[in-house]
């Protein structure tokens, strides 16, 4: 999985509200919650502030365990009073077996509870997938190749219009259309080793990209934390993580 994807929103006590209205119904509960900071498994929601501006214009799609689930998902939001952004069905364009629904958060973004016969065993209430719209395809797939060896990434869709990356069990689109940029997500990678942090931060910085935080421990975080960051083309603040837990 990812080791956890975040977003700023602007109002802490709504997204709160829709994520766990939304995400209980595919069995996941906050494992964290205080003022500043909400926590599912591998999603994390934080209050915006100076440093953390407003996530806008992201698609993320949470694992469910069948159609069923995801039906109950889009109706728990839609009786809610949560915007629709499509309605429970298949979307074969996506693959056969593909089985979605879909809400638009507090903030505007697109979320999904997706459901459909892959190999990997995301949990569910897990991210399955992210889309990203990006200003320019190409030099967003040049970063995360070049970052690709120490995230576990590989690369699994390239056209002009849609990069696709992916992990073991996750993937994320780099896409470009008409509709406005993705802006400020925090997406972290995992790893078990101190060396492959750091070698993700060396060979970001040696092609080029910007630094948004050295190799080093983050023990305000949990002590062993041990973590690098870096923005990719379009300012997304990008992690590999060791959490060093034995």
């Amino acid at each position: 999985m990812f080791d956890h994807v975040a977003i700023a929103v602007s109002d802490l006590a709504a997204s709160e509200r829709f994520y766990r209205t939304v995400l209980s119904v595919l069995g996941v509960e906050p494992g964290h919650a205080d003022a500043e900071l909400v926590e599912w498994e591998d999603w994390d929601i934080v209050r915006t502030d100076r440093e953390h501006p407003v996530t806008r214009g992201l698609h993320v799609g949470f694992r469910a365990r069948d159609r069923a689930q995801v039906d109950a998902f889009w109706q728990a939001g839609a009786d809610a009073g949560y915007r629709d952004d499509g309605a429970p069905g298949p979307r074969t364009q996506y693959g056969p077996t593909y089985y979605g629904a879909f809400l638009l958060d507090p903030d505007g973004n697109s979320v999904e509870a997706v459901h459909g016969d892959r190999e990997d065993a995301v949990p569910d209430g897990h991210v399955d997938h992210l889309w990203i719209r990006v200003r320019d395809t190409q030099a967003s797939r040049r970063f995360y190749t070049t970052i690709a060896p120490h995230a576990r990434l590989r690369l699994t869709h390239d056209d002009p219009g849609r990069v696709q990356l992916s992990g073991p069990d996750y993937s994320f689109s780099l896409v470009r259309d008409e509709r406005p940029l993705t802006e400020h997500v925090h997406l972290a990678f995992p790893t078990r080793e101190d060396a492959t942090v750091r070698a993700f931060h060396a060979a970001a910085l040696a092609a080029g990209y910007e630094d948004h935080g050295a190799p080093g421990e983050r023990a305000v975080y949990h002590p062993g934390y041990y973590g690098a960051f870096v923005l990719d083309p379009d300012g997304h603040n990008v992690e590999v993580v060791n959490h060093n837990r034995g």
